[in-house]
Order: C-alpha cells, then sequence, then structure tokens
C-alpha cells in the first residue's frame, strides 16, 4: 500500500460518527456537477471560418445547478466545445465528466483529498480487506523520486517463490517505467486475474544489471502482523499496515507469545503507511491503561475521542521500532505510547501525517476521499508536518546479506530495542514510570 494510505471505514470517520449535514453538502455538490455536465451533451458548435461559436445552456438549463456559477459552467461548455472540435483524438463525454470531477478536487490543494471511480473504489477496498489476485509484497515509493521499492516479502507469496527479495527497486512494470506514476496506481498493473503473470524489472545492490522476473499472480490473504520470540523472552511484532484483520491478527500474536513466556515486547510499525483508524485504536485498547488515545477535530470544533477501556492492557516493557515512513494510524500508535509514557520509541522521526481521511460512497458507484479533522495524541499534539521524535535516535543500518534474507538479530535497530528492553528488565521498571 502506498506511503499516502488514509484512514477510513466507507461514510465513517474512525467508523463512529458521520455528520449527516456534511454529508448531505457534499451529496448535492456533487450531484450538482453531474446534473450540469450532462448539458454538455447539448454544446452546439458552429464554424464560420477561424471563429468558433460556443453556444452556453439557457436559463432554464442553468436552474437547479446551485454549485457552479454561470460563468463557471459556460467556460466549462466553452472548453468542451474547443475538445470536441480541435482535440487530435476523440473523447467521450464520460471521460471528460471524470476529469470534471477529479478537477474538482484537486482544486482543494489537498494531497489526501481524491476522487475515484466505480473500479477504483473497488480497488481501494479490496486493499482494505488484504484480500486480492496479487504477487504478496509490500511496497513503498519514495516522496521525492517516486522510486518504489519492495519493503516486503510475505511468507509462502508468489514474490518469494520467485526470488524478490526486500530492499529490490522496482523499475519496470511490464512496459510501465514504476516512477511514472503514484504507487496507487502502478499496484493496479501489478495485480491481476489469478494464475496470470506480471513481469517485473528489478535493480538489486550488488548486480551488474537489472534483473527480470516472471511472477504468477495468486489469490492473496496477506497477514498484516508477523511475529516471533526473540532472545531473552522477548517477542517480537512486526505490524505492516493496519488492516481490517489486523487487530485481531495482533491479539493472536500476543496471545502465542504469552503462550512461550513472552517477557517484553517490540513493536515494529517502520515503514507502515498508516491505515484504519478503529485498527489502531483497537489494539491501543488491548495496550494502554483507560484513557483516551487519541482525538480528532474537524473545521466546526467537533470532537470525536477514542480510548482505551482499560480492562485489558500490556503490563511488559515495550520498544516502539519507527521511521520516516512510519506514518497515520502508525503515529496515533507511537503518539499514544510515548503520551502515555508507555515504552521506548527508537529509531527516527516519523512521517507527520496528523489529518484523517473519509471515503464517502457516491450512488454511481464512484467515491471521494476527503480531510475531514485534524488528530491529537492524547496530551493534545498534532503532528502534521512535523511527526513524531524517537526516544533513542538512530538510523537503520542492516549488518548481515541482504541478499539471503531478513534476520532481526543482524538490525541494528532491533538490536537496540533488545538492549533497552534487557535495561528495563533489570531495573524492573514497570508500565507508566
Amino acid at each position: 500500500m502506498d506511503q499516502e494510505q488514509m484512514e477510513w471505514e466507507n461514510g465513517q470517520t474512525g467508523g463512529k460518527k458521520v455528520s449527516s449535514g456534511f454529508s448531505k453538502g457534499v451529496a448535492a455538490g456533487v450531484l450538482g456537477t453531474v446534473s450540469f455536465f450532462c448539458l454538455l451533451s447539448l454544446v452546439l458548435v458552429f464554424v464560420f471560418g477561424k471563429n468558433i461559436h460556443i453556444t452556453t445552456p439557457s436559463k432554464e438549463e442553468e436552474a437547479g445547478v446551485g454549485v457552479l456559477s454561470k460563468e463557471v459552467q459556460a467556460k466549462i461548455n466553452e472548453l468542451a466545445g474547443y475538445i470536441h472540435l480541435y482535440f487530435y483524438e476523440d473523447v467521450d463525454n464520460e471521460t471528460l465528466a471524470e476529469g470534471l470531477y477529479s478537477g474538482l478536487l484537486e482544486g482543494m490543494d489537498d494531497k489526501y483529498t481524491d476522487y475515484y471511480n466505480k473500479q477504483e473504489y473497488q480497488d481501494l477496498q479490496i486493499t482494505a480487506t488484504q484480500n486480492y489476485y496479487g504477487i504478496g509484497a509490500g511496497l513503498t515509493q519514495e516522496r521525492d523520486t517516486m522510486q518504489v521499492s519492495i519493503n516486503h516479502v510475505y511468507q509462502g507469496s508468489p514474490a518469494e517463490s520467485a526470488g524478490l527479495l526486500e530492499g529490490d527497486i522496482i523499475v519496470m512494470v511490464e512496459d510501465i517505467e514504476a516512477v511514472s506514476m503514484e504507487l496507487s496506481e502502478l499496484v493496479t498493473y501489478i495485480r491481476g486475474e489469478e494464475g496470470t503473470s506480471v513481469h517485473l524489472q528489478i535493480y538489486r545492490e550488488g548486480e551488474s544489471d537489472y534483473l527480470e522476473f516472471e511472477v504468477t499472480r495468486a489469490n492473496i490473504d496477506l497477514p498484516t502482523v508477523e511475529y516471533k520470540m526473540l532472545e531473552g523472552n522477548k517477542g517480537y511484532i512486526h505490524i505492516m499496515e493496519f488492516g481490517a484483520p489486523t487487530a485481531e491478527q495482533f491479539e493472536q500474536a500476543v496471545e502465542d507469545l504469552k503462550g512461550q513466556g513472552m517477557e517484553a515486547v517490540i513493536l515494529d510499525v517502520r515503514d507502515n503507511p498508516g491505515g484504519m483508524v478503529t485498527s489502531v485504536t483497537k489494539i491501543l485498547d488491548d495496550i494502554l491503561p483507560e484513557g483516551t488515545v487519541v482525538y480528532t477535530q474537524d473545521k466546526y470544533g467537533s470532537k470525536q475521542e477514542f480510548t482505551s477501556e482499560g480492562d485489558t492492557y500490556m503490563d511488559y516493557p515495550l520498544a516502539v521500532l519507527m521511521n520516516g515512513n512510519s506514518a497515520s494510524a502508525s503515529e496515533i500508535l507511537a503518539g499514544a505510547i510515548r503520551d502515555f509514557e508507555y515504552g521506548t520509541l527508537i529509531g527516527t522521526t516519523t512521517y507527520g501525517k496528523g489529518v484523517v481521511q473519509t471515503i464517502y460512497p457516491l450512488s454511481d458507484g464512484d467515491a471521494i476521499k476527503l480531510t475531514t479533522a485534524k488528530y491529537f495524541t492524547p496530551k493534545g499534539e498534532n503532528i502534521h508536518g512535523t511527526g513524531i521524535e524517537p526516544d533513542v535516535e538512530l538510523e537503520f543500518d542492516y549488518q548481515g546479506d541482504r541478499t539471503k534474507g531478513y534476520d532481526e538479530m543482524q538490525d541494528n535497530q532491533v538490536l537496540k530495542a533488545l538492549e533497552v528492553l534487557d535495561n528495563e528488565i533489570k531495573n524492573g521498571k514497570s508500565k507508566g514510570n
């Protein structure tokens, strides 16, 4: 999933509240736009020499369109006329309409606000449930260079069978340059029908030339949590993203590690782009004692608090691994643990995404994603644009051979976490102190 992944559940902020008035306003605005665009089919174009005369809708046709002014309507009609008359290829009205909807949201100058057609919305829902026909690799994209790299290869996946490794850089997907588009669009070319294959060109450090892979797509049921017991009975829980099944998978991991005699725990949210508010707050409810773990506030001042009930919580020394790609829901987790003084944050400053998005499905199967609120840590900090600083700052330095796969015991940040937890166990430090 891409770097700008949002917190969402269909039509809900954190799955708990929707402002009905706001929703109706959005619906009316979009429906007004749709109604207006239908008038484009009535545009008549006359050519007299090189002069173009484009008729505008009558006053009767303009009635009922409340979103756009008459001047804006007339200009869009004029633009559509020029496109239909002079663009070197034919363009259907459906394509123009979709561009109109997207442009309306792009005009808000918010990179998290977006418009999805029906297929894009379906792809988004597939991503949230973690079930799709793909290759079983987690991808990340650098904001500045657009470089796409593999940050996780799932066990038993087609990606693992084909020989892809964490750290591989994707150069081409079929005949598409990976840097030519946003990751959210690129993954639609990697996914496909079950049993078909996708060709990937890979740059791998240490190789003299690009590597070529044919990866067979399969029905992937992705885990979002992986875990193991490290030395000294310290549990290691890697949360890749916060999707629909993540809280349940986290609870299963904790119970298994408890059964193995866990005495301390490392939570790894490095390169975790975020996910669903309800997912991360459920996990925080499992970890923290009673209290507010995060709250959101919209432009009207309305607050939505997410709390830990305190009926279950962890009483283990705790460390959290994070980095500059830990965003959104990952920062909610790190911020709550920091403000509760419930663990040690290790790594580098997080991404700095302190806003929440909501998905609003539309009546025709399309959808829009809007930034609807800011979120604040338990102590009232909004980290948008700044991120969360670690307690122990440490750049990542893998000490082993990455071509042989990833080993936690060759990861300097994991080793630092083990050291910190050893000291806490030795000093008998309890949670919250």
